[in-house]
């Protein structure tokens, strides 16, 4: 039997235990994922300091993942074996809301969720729905590419919205405004970053990237 290593939330407010578990395979509809790289997210730490209520516990937390396919579920096309794939913190949806029936799953009522629901990418190989991944190509190191898909694929649904706006306002700078003040200058946009008071930091790295 092969195994894989996992980093396992067993108790919120507790450290991570490495595990050795069963390498799991896929179901119909999903994909097997070794992973290559998976990043830290904020909501990461939310699940694990208890900030997030009803994790389906003992949880390998990750969402921020980028691997290669190693097997196939039934069903499965459009992937495969070694294509590199991203695994996102939206797991899966119910499909039948009005939510997901209105082309924004995002907001589905009964959603699943990488990391938080159904195990992550803090892990050697993780399982996910064929669905909700998406394949990327080989341009770019993993490491450097896993964050752009959780937080640029955050800020780019609300950046969007700006459509043609020459002037753009970012509440908050994190790894979402970060990314989308050096799209927005790229662009040639005039952009504005709104920061806590006194956060001296956050302020000189936004203006380091162009925003004022």
């Amino acid at each position: 039997m092969q195994t894989m290593q996992a980093m396992t939330l067993e108790r919120p407010r507790r450290s991570l235990v490495m595990s050795e578990r069963p390498i799991p395979m896929p179901s119909p509809g999903e994909i097997m994922v070794t992973v290559t790289a998976c990043g830290v997210c904020r909501t990461d730490l939310h699940v694990v300091d208890g900030e997030l209520s009803n994790p389906v516990l003992p949880i390998v937390p990750g969402h921020e993942i980028v691997g290669h396919v190693r097997a196939l579920g039934p069903g499965v096309g459009g992937f495969a074996i070694d294509d590199r794939v991203r695994v996102p913190w939206l797991a899966a949806t119910c499909g039948i809301c009005p939510y997901c029936r209105g082309n924004r799953e995002n907001l589905c009522d009964n959603p699943v969720f990488t990391g938080y629901t159904r195990d992550g990418g803090f892990a050697t190989h993780v399982v996910a729905d064929a669905r909700f991944c998406f394949q990327l190509g080989e341009a770019g190191e993993d490491a450097e590419i896993a964050p752009w898909l959780c937080a640029g694929l955050i800020g780019w649904r609300s950046y969007r919205r700006a459509e043609e706006g020459r002037t753009v306002g970012l509440y908050g700078f994190g790894a979402a405004a970060h990314i989308l003040t050096q799209i927005a200058k790229w662009q040639g946009r005039r952009v504005f970053a709104f920061t806590r008071k006194g956060d001296q930091a956050a302020q000189d790295f936004a203006r380091s990237l162009g925003a004022e």
